[in-house]
């Protein structure tokens, strides 16, 4: 089912997640179906719970082909329940973000550029991976809902913030980096 998405300004947003206890349960599995719905619905690289009002520790991401992110390397179709995130260095490298939850408009955003996380899949099966670039920018921004953080709360320059069209007048995306 493709649920509503909360947007900035909705005070459950800035609330910090619940961790889930228990793993292939009914509401569980339904939740990630309705997130799954939801994300390809609106062409989103990634959903966290929070987004749909549900305050649990729940991620997924993944862009294949995807056209808003067209030159975008591939990042995996991933669950990840209670993540924890490492970064891998201190190095961080600005790029454009969006969001369902600001939709129309783009911010120049800093992240780490290589990290490890952690968490579980549905099943409660731990997995951990080492990431860098898009996928890295993909997972922190999604991990950032489950804290009550949105990406304009990282922006360092407001210059770098704005719709869409007056950043990029006669583009539907940003251009690349």
């Amino acid at each position: 089912m493709i649920r509503d998405v909360l947007r900035m300004g909705d005070p459950r947003l800035w609330q910090r997640s619940l961790p889930v206890d228990a793993f292939g349960t009914p509401p569980l599995i339904s939740l990630l179906q309705d997130m799954r719905d939801t994300m390809a619905h609106l062409n989103g690289a990634g959903l966290a719970a929070p987004q749909i009002a549900v305050p649990l520790r729940v991620v997924i991401f993944g862009v294949i082909a995807n056209p808003r992110y067209p030159d975008i390397e591939p990042v995996p179709d991933t669950v990840l329940i209670n993540p924890v995130l490492t970064p891998l260095s201190s190095e961080e490298e600005e790029g454009w973000e969006g969001c369902l939850s600001v939709p129309g408009m783009r911010g120049w955003v800093p992240r780490f550029i290589k990290l490890k996380y952690s968490g579980f899949d549905e099943h409660g099966k731990r997995f951990e991976r080492e990431v860098e670039g898009f996928h890295a920018r993909v997972v922190q921004h999604e991990i950032d809902h489950l804290d009550g953080i949105l990406y304009p709360m990282r922006i360092r320059d407001l210059t770098k913030f704005g719709f869409n069209e007056e950043l990029f007048p006669g583009a539907e995306l940003p251009p690349e980096d």
